[in-house]
């Protein structure tokens, strides 16, 4: 668990996702995540779940809403990569995503990293570019669809 402040934690994963079904039937969630339109079937969601708790670090996003803690979306960190949803559309552009960022920051120089990297952010999701250069992500190299950032520690 890290608690990020007082209404923000990210809660490590516990193989308990159906509540995140609902999440990745969001066209535009999906759009801002896979570049892709196409809603996910519990299997590729399984699948993805699967995949990103081997790669790295997998957090559920919380916030605490009147006292109880609410799940927003999913985070995944480990040095080559940092892939991170707001799920839940009424906590987009809050200035959530950069909190989390700062935290994994932190956790990337206590695990005695030297930089980490975004491997790719579409070059259509303007939020998530600014989001992380605001934490002094910079462009590293073109993509398929966007470009990869760089964070020297």
């Amino acid at each position: 668990m890290i608690l990020i402040d007082e209404t923000l934690r990210l809660r490590r994963f516990d193989g308990n996702y159906d509540f995140a079904f609902e999440w990745y039937q969001d066209h535009e969630t999906v759009r801002l995540v896979d570049g892709k339109t196409e809603s996910y079937s519990y299997e590729k969601l399984t699948n993805m779940y699967n995949f990103l708790n081997r790669k790295g670090e997998l957090y559920y996003i919380e916030v605490n809403e009147d006292g109880k803690w609410k799940p927003i979306g999913d985070v995944t960190f480990w040095q080559e990569d940092m892939p991170i949803v707001i799920a839940d559309p009424k906590y987009r552009r809050k200035g959530i995503g950069r909190k989390i960022i700062l935290a994994l920051v932190q956790r990337g120089r206590d695990l005695g990293y030297d930089r980490l990297f975004v491997e790719e952010i579409y070059d259509w999701n303007e939020a998530s570019k600014r989001c992380f250069e605001s934490v002094g992500f910079r462009p590293d190299k073109k993509t398929g669809k966007g470009m990869s950032y760089r964070l020297t520690l």
